[in-house]
C-alpha cells in the first residue's frame, strides 16, 4: 500500500477511538488486527486518552479460567474458613471499563462466550461451586488478534459484539505519530449524544447491509450508533448522509461478503474511488470543540442525487479492500464442508499436551494429568459434611473422594499435509509440472515454519504414481520431480484413488490432509489401463464420490486453457473447491493454496 493509505487507515482507526469513547455504552470496543508494535500502542493509548478516566482498559490473560472470570469459590479462604466464600471475578470488576483481550484468536469458545453474554445483558451470572449471583458489569472490550495468514481468526461470536473490525497491519510510525483528536472536543460530543438520534437511517444502513450479505442485525444497530456519535462529534443535531456514509464504511465495509452486481468492476481499479461524500475517507473532525471543519460544512447541496442507501452503498464498496471478495470466494467455496481437515494447524483435543484447555471431571491415568486445584474446588463446598460424619481427630483434614477429581484437557495443533496430484499427460504437461515444482518449493519455505510436509502424486500413461513421500525437505522435493517426463494418457480414476490412500495414511498418523489436484479434468484411462474414455469417465465419477464419502480437503485446479463444465461437475461430485487457472505461475498457485488452507476471516 501506499502512504497515502495507510495515512487513511490510520485516520480511520483514530476515528473508531474517538466513536469508541463518545459512546462506549454503545459502540462496545473493536478487534485490532495486528503484530504487539507501535501502532497498536498507539492505537490503544489513543483509546486511554479520549476514555473518561473511570472507565480503564484491564487485560485479561489468554489462559484465564471460569474462576477467575466470572468469580466463584475462594478456595484458600474457603478451605480456611470452613465454609463457602464467593470472590468476585475479572468481569465484575471490569464493570464500567474495558477488557483488552491480547491474543484475541487464541482465546477458548468458553471463555469468549461468557464475555459474549456479558456484552449482551450487562450482567455476570454466576452459578456453580454452590454459588448463585448475579452482578452488574457494563463492559467494552478490546479484541488484539495476532494471528497469521494460517491461524484460526477470533471467534465470530465475538466479532459480531464489536462494532470496529480494524487492520493496523504494516503500519509504521511515520504513520500514526498524529494525534487526530482532542479529548475535551470528546468529552464535550459525549455531552450532545443523548439528544441525537438516527431513526431515519435505520432502512437505508439495513438496505446496505443485505446488498453486502451483512447477515447480523447488530453491525446495522452498530453504525447507526456510529452515526450519531460522528453527528456529535461535528456539533450536528442529528446524523447527516456524510455521518451516515462514513459510519457504513468503518461498520459494514470491513465485514462485506459479497459484493453487489453494479460495484463489481471496482476491484479492478488501480485505487479506490472516493466517496460520494465531500470528505473522501472522512479527513478528521474538528480537533477542539467551537471550530468549524474546513472539510464538511454541512452543506449537502453538492452531493449526488440519489437515494440514500445508494450513497451509501456506493462508500462502503469503494472501502472493500481491494482482493477481499476473491479471497471470501475461495473461503466460502468450501464452507459447506464441516470439517476442519487440512486447515493449516488444525486444533484437535487431547489429554496429554498441547495447549491447556480447560478441565473435566475424570480420573488421573494412563498420563492424563490430575488438576489439583479445581479438584480441590470441587471438594471444598462439601467439607461440613464430610467433617461432621468423621471421627472429631480427623476434623482439620480436607476429605477427597473420586468425584471431585478433574482433570486438565489440552489441545494441540495437527501437522498438515499438502498433497499435490499433477497431471503430466497431454502436450501441455511440462508447463504444469514446472507450476506444479515451483509451488512445492514456495510452500516448503512455509512448511519449515509450521513443520508442515508436502507430497506429489504424478499420474500419466496407465497408472499415478508417487513421486514425493511427505517431506520437508526442499532438496528431496527437488530431486523427486525433476525426473518426472510428461505425455501419454490421463488415468484421472487411479490418480485420485492414490490421492485418497495416502490421504487417509496421513490421517491416520493423526496428521491433517489437504488435495491439491491439478488436472484439466479429461479423463481417457479406466481403471483397468484400458483407452475406453466413457468408462475413464465413469470411473473417475466414482473415484470423486469415494473422495467426498472420505471427507479429504479437496482443491481442483483447472489447468485446462478455458476452464471446462466436465472439471466444474467433477469437481462438485468430490465436494472440492474449483478454481480454474489456466495461465497460473508457481507464485499465484502456491497463493491460491494457502489462501484456501487458512480459516475465513469475518
Amino acid at each position: 500500500m501506499s502512504d497515502a493509505d495507510d495515512e487513511a487507515r490510520w485516520a480511520d482507526a483514530a476515528l473508531a477511538a474517538a466513536l469508541i469513547a463518545i459512546n462506549p455504552t454503545g459502540l462496545r470496543g473493536a478487534c485490532i488486527r495486528a503484530p504487539h508494535g507501535h501502532a497498536r500502542d498507539r492505537w490503544l493509548g489513543l483509546l486511554r486518552d479520549y476514555l473518561p478516566p473511570v472507565e480503564p482498559l484491564r487485560r485479561v490473560p489468554v489462559n484465564v479460567g471460569d474462576e477467575r472470570l466470572l468469580g466463584g469459590l475462594d478456595l484458600a479462604a474457603t478451605l480456611g474458613a470452613g465454609r463457602a466464600i464467593a470472590q468476585r471475578g475479572i468481569l465484575a470488576d471490569a464493570d464500567g471499563g474495558f477488557l483488552v483481550l491480547p491474543m484475541a484468536e487464541r482465546f477458548n469458545a468458553s471463555t469468549l462466550a461468557h464475555i459474549a453474554a456479558v456484552l449482551d445483558t450487562d450482567t455476570v451470572v454466576l452459578e456453580r461451586n454452590g454459588l448463585a449471583s448475579r452482578t452488574p458489569a457494563r463492559i467494552g472490550v478490546i479484541a488484539l488478534d495476532e494471528a497469521g495468514d494460517d491461524e484460526e481468526p477470533v471467534r465470530a461470536s465475538l466479532l459480531d459484539r464489536l462494532p470496529f473490525l480494524i487492520d493496523l497491519s504494516g503500519l509504521r510510525a511515520k504513520h500514526v505519530d498524529a494525534t487526530v483528536f482532542d479529548a475535551d472536543a470528546i468529552a464535550l460530543a459525549r455531552t450532545r449524544l443523548a439528544r441525537i438520534r438516527g431513526d431515519d437511517l435505520c432502512e437505508a444502513v439495513c438496505s446496505v447491509a443485505m446488498k453486502l450479505g451483512v447477515a447480523s442485525v447488530r453491525a446495522s444497530i452498530m453504525a447507526i450508533r456510529a452515526a450519531c456519535a460522528l453527528a456529535a462529534l461535528h456539533g450536528r443535531a442529528q446524523p447527516t448522509d456524510q455521518d451516515a456514509a462514513c459510519a457504513v464504511r468503518l461498520v459494514l465495509a470491513p465485514r462485506a461478503a459479497v459484493l453487489p452486481e453494479q460495484a463489481a468492476p471496482s476491484e479492478t481499479r488501480s485505487d479506490p474511488p472516493p466517496a460520494p461524500d465531500e470528505s473522501g475517507r472522512n479527513e478528521p473532525p474538528p480537533s477542539t470543540a467551537g471550530e468549524s471543519d474546513p472539510h464538511d460544512d454541512g452543506d449537502e447541496s453538492d452531493r449526488p442525487d440519489m437515494p440514500l442507501d445508494e450513497l451509501l452503498l456506493a462508500a462502503t464498496v469503494a472501502a472493500i479492500p481491494r482482493g477481499l471478495l476473491q479471497r471470501l470466494r475461495v473461503q466460502d467455496s468450501g464452507a459447506s464442508r464441516a470439517r476442519t481437515d487440512g486447515r493449516a494447524g488444525a486444533l484437535r483435543q487431547s489429554m496429554r499436551r498441547g495447549r491447556p484447555a480447560g478441565t473435566r471431571p475424570g480420573d488421573p491415568s494412563a498420563g492424563i494429568r490430575l488438576n489439583l486445584v479445581e479438584t480441590l474446588r470441587a471438594a471444598a463446598p462439601w467439607q461440613p459434611l464430610r467433617r461432621a460424619a468423621r471421627a472429631p481427630s480427623l476434623a482439620r483434614r480436607v476429605e477427597i473422594r473420586r468425584q471431585d477429581f478433574h482433570v486438565t484437557r489440552y489441545r494441540q495443533r495437527t501437522q498438515t499435509t499438502t498433497i499435490f496430484v499433477v497431471d503430466a499427460s497431454g502436450s501441455s504437461a511440462i508447463n504444469r509440472l514446472a507450476e506444479a515444482k515451483g509451488a512445492v518449493e514456495l510452500l516448503l519455505a512455509d512448511c519449515y515454519v509450521r513443520r508442515d510436509q508436502v507430497a506429489v502424486i504424478g499420474f500419466r500413461g496407465t497408472d499415478a504414481e508417487l513421486l514425493l513421500p511427505p517431506t520437508r525437505s526442499l532438496i528431496r522435493a527437488k530431486r523427486s520431480l525433476a525426473g518426472l517426463p510428461g505425455g501419454g494418457g490421463t488415468p484421472l480414476a487411479a490418480a485420485i484413488d492414490a490421492g485418497i490412500a495416502l490421504a487417509e495414511q496421513v490421517k491416520r498418523a493423526g496428521h491433517s490432509a489437504t488435495l491439491v489436484l491439478l488436472t484439466d479434468g479429461r479423463a481417457n484411462i479406466a481403471r483397468d489401463g484400458s483407452g475406453n474414455r466413457e468408462r475413464a469417465e465413469s470411473d473417475a465419477r466414482a473415484a470423486a464420490s469415494r473422495l467426498r464419502a472420505a471427507s479429504i480437503t479437496t482443491l481442483f485446479l483447472d489447468t485446462s486453457p478455458r476452464p471446462q463444465v466436465a472439471a466444474a461437475l467433477l469437481a462438485a461430485a468430490m465436494d472440492a473447491t474449483y478454481l480454474p487457472l489456466p495461465y497460473a505461475d508457481a507464485a499465484s498457485l502456491s497463493s491460491v493454496v494457502k489462501g484456501a488452507r487458512a480459516p475465513a476471516r469475518r
